[in-house]
């Protein structure tokens, strides 16, 4: 082995190591080496592909998410009375990256099963909010609300930090493909445009509440807990996390948006910081290896 690839390993070892720090991440990529051939449910030339493989888009874009969901009353009460959580945020963070990254990476066994056991999962799930209205986690209209707020803060996400921003046929094309995935965890009739998804979104405007329970989500995601060394960066990521969300959003939380020029340094920090994750990912990381079943070949890493 030569000093630059022993040199190039460690870099590589080091890094991945920061990254299952901050995300939580516990998932082994031999699940998405399998099987050889296998595109799974969207395959290498797809939008969501693209979209998904940016770490710090989907960080981002992730964080903003959660804390826009929190907004709905009863999606919060599903989460709220049935899993830890507000105790445990970088585990559940985990486990939506890997969720997202099997039905994005893996084989469609893997992408499929992993649907089938959130489904599975919504199925028990049921109770009452505050305000006395029943919920029931597979709802059409909760899982709609989920998924029109994720794919919106993924894809707002990746066009804020992308050095290559979509065009708007192709943020059209990863709504499309994402709804694919929608429909299949329960949601009905999704919206097949970023436009449209977007005004949709809006559309739940009057259902949704900034109560103490959405305080706390919010201050909880706030004090998301990295190491100290990961602290900087965090700060950034949750920055860029309000910098993306819609205008309308910011105001029903009262919340003071960044100005042009800050939201500009934030962005350049964020990318800039993020180049030697998206460097390592992009040689070993889940879409390396799925890429590498798809064609068939042998992982080098």
């Amino acid at each position: 082995m030569s000093l630059t690839h022993a040199l190039k390993t460690l870099a590589m070892n080091a890094i991945g190591e920061r990254v299952r720090a901050i995300t939580g991440s516990t998932s082994s990529l031999d699940d998405f080496s399998l099987p050889k051939g296998d595109v799974g449910l969207f395959g290498p030339d797809s939008v969501a592909w693209q979209v998904h493989a940016n770490f710090t888009a989907m960080m981002v874009g992730g964080l903003s998410s959660l804390i826009v969901q929190s907004l709905h009353p009863r999606a919060l009460a599903a989460v709220w009375d049935h899993s830890d959580f507000r105790h445990k945020l970088k585990e559940r963070l985990g486990r939506t990256a890997y969720f997202v990254a099997a039905t994005t990476y893996g084989g469609e066994a893997l992408a499929l099963n992993a649907i089938r056991r959130v489904n599975t999962i919504h199925a028990n799930i049921r109770g009452t909010d505050l305000q006395g209205q029943p919920y029931i986690a597979n709802e059409p209209e909760l899982i709609r609300w989920v998924h029109l707020v994720e794919v919106t803060s993924f894809l707002a996400a990746y066009q804020h930090l992308a050095k290559q921003p979509l065009s708007a046929q192709a943020c059209d094309q990863y709504i499309t493909e994402m709804a694919r995935v929608g429909h299949m965890l329960g949601a009905v009739d999704l919206p097949l445009t970023y436009a449209d998804t977007q005004a949709e979104m809006l559309g739940y405007a009057d259902a949704l509440s900034f109560d103490a329970r959405a305080q706390e989500i919010l201050q909880i995601i706030q004090a998301y807990p990295v190491d100290l060394l990961d602290q900087p960066w965090m700060a950034l990521v949750l920055k860029c996390a309000f910098d993306v969300m819609p205008s309308w959003v910011m105001a029903f939380m009262a919340q003071t948006p960044s100005c042009a020029v800050q939201k500009q340094v934030t962005r350049i920090a964020v990318q800039l910081s993020a180049e030697p994750v998206q460097w390592m990912l992009n040689q070993q990381g889940v879409s390396a290896i799925a890429r590498q079943r798809v064609l068939g070949e042998l992982s080098h890493a």
